[in-house]
């Protein structure tokens, strides 16, 4: 991270530390002007307060029409901006009431058929399954052996999406998601994973199935549908926020715990803590690393400073949940910490919809592996973040298990 005339530039570095420039932001400057990779200009808030009262402010919105006009104009010079058309983008995260509470709508009601609850024999199987997949090794990589199919596996079950695809499908979004990623990379990938989804989606309707990709398809609401464009980007961000933010809630929680062994063990003893565990590692190493972009409608004041209309605030939600004035002694892992009303799902209406669903797999894969695992200890080898103001995620995590 550099500061510029009083802006802060995110650089490759600023990743694999961010909590230390956090800190400095929160006490420094918590509403500062930011210039993102790839040129984007914004305002970035760094308290809690004040992120919780942007993220639920409605003065300042995510309808993706006008956020693709102002990166035209909130972009630097000759940044390079990936091209593959709107067709993602037109889900519930991305919009406004009165369409937010439409689309919303729309999924909880195909959610709520289904629920999640009963989900949970399901995914004890799946971690079971995996965790006997490796049990005779002496060292393993937690992500693809735990972390990225427990989630994958059960958003792909939900929604009908075969086994063979799904390593394909994890591959477009980790290169949509990286900073690191070129425009050429990124816009092949968001073609690619336009494409797949458009065929899912067919073959629901020639085909329908007990899942919940068909039931979106058919989904109601007082008359009302999804349209195509709205069926395409609905089924692709439930795919890729149905694993990708709970592959991170479990690596980094398992990360936080074993780098932390007195909590690992107060966890081991007493399993009853697990819920409340779970609150606190989404808390201490939060899956979401910035909120996804919105922008300012008219002038709006955060914390004494006025962001002019139409420009970019970016909400640092890992941030916010290290503020010592909304947590304390923060910057420690404590698995019984009471009122943890962390943002790490956010807040307000874009609230997380798989939040129950998230929740549950961590509980059931963490639990299993350290209950299954008493041994498990951190392998030797250097751990790197990936490069990503969305999400905070690791390469790899190399574990011993016994």
């Amino acid at each position: 991270m550099t500061v510029e005339h009083d802006a802060v530039r995110i650089s490759a570095d600023f990743f694999q530390d961010p909590h230390r420039v956090y800190a400095d932001l929160r006490r420094t400057g918590p509403v500062r002007r930011v210039v993102l990779p790839r040129g984007v200009r914004g305002w970035l808030v760094t308290r809690y307060a004040d992120a919780k009262a942007v993220l639920s402010d409605p003065r300042i919105s995510k309808d993706y029409v006008q956020a693709g006009v102002l990166l035209e104009r909130n972009r630097e010079p000759d940044s390079p901006r990936p091209e593959f058309g709107q067709d993602l983008q037109a889900h519930m995260l991305n919009t406004d009431p009165p369409d937010h509470t439409r689309l919303r709508k729309l999924v909880n009601k195909a959610f709520t058929v289904r629920g999640v609850g009963h989900l949970r024999p399901r995914i004890e199987r799946i971690t079971s399954d995996l965790l006997d997949a490796v049990a005779d090794l002496d060292e393993v990589d937690l992500i693809p052996a735990l972390a990225f199919p427990v989630p994958m596996t059960v958003i792909c079950e939900l929604l009908g999406v075969p086994e063979a695809d799904r390593e394909a499908f994890h591959g477009w979004t980790t290169t949509l998601l990286s900073t690191a990623s070129t425009a050429l990379e990124i816009t092949e990938a968001g073609v690619s994973a336009g494409k797949y989804v458009l065929e899912l989606i067919e073959s629901k309707r020639s085909a329908p199935g007990d899942d919940l990709l068909t039931a979106l398809v058919e989904a109601r609401e007082g008359g009302d549908r999804l349209s195509e464009n709205e069926l395409l980007s609905m089924t692709f961000l439930l795919l890729l926020a149905g694993h990708e933010t709970t592959v991170n809630l479990i690596a980094n929680g398992v990360l936080s715990l074993l780098q932390s062994p007195a909590q690992a063990a107060a966890l081991r003893e007493n399993p009853a803590l697990l819920p409340r565990a779970v609150e606190e590692l989404l808390r201490y190493e939060s899956p979401v690393n910035m909120a996804t972009l919105r922008y300012t409608k008219e002038p709006v004041e955060v914390a004494g400073v006025e962001i002019p209309a139409d420009e970019f605030v970016v909400v640092a939600l890992s941030s916010a949940n290290r503020d010592a004035t909304a947590f304390t002694d923060p910057d420690a892992l404590d698995i019984e910490r009471d009122l943890n009303t962390h943002l790490a799902f956010g807040h307000g209406i874009h609230y997380c919809v798989g939040a129950p669903l998230a929740r549950m797999e961590g509980e059931v894969a963490i639990g299993t592996l350290l209950t299954r695992f008493p041994n498990l200890s951190l392998a030797p080898t250097p751990l790197r973040w990936r490069e990503s103001t969305v999400v905070r995620s690791l390469h790899s995590l190399p574990v011993r298990l016994r």
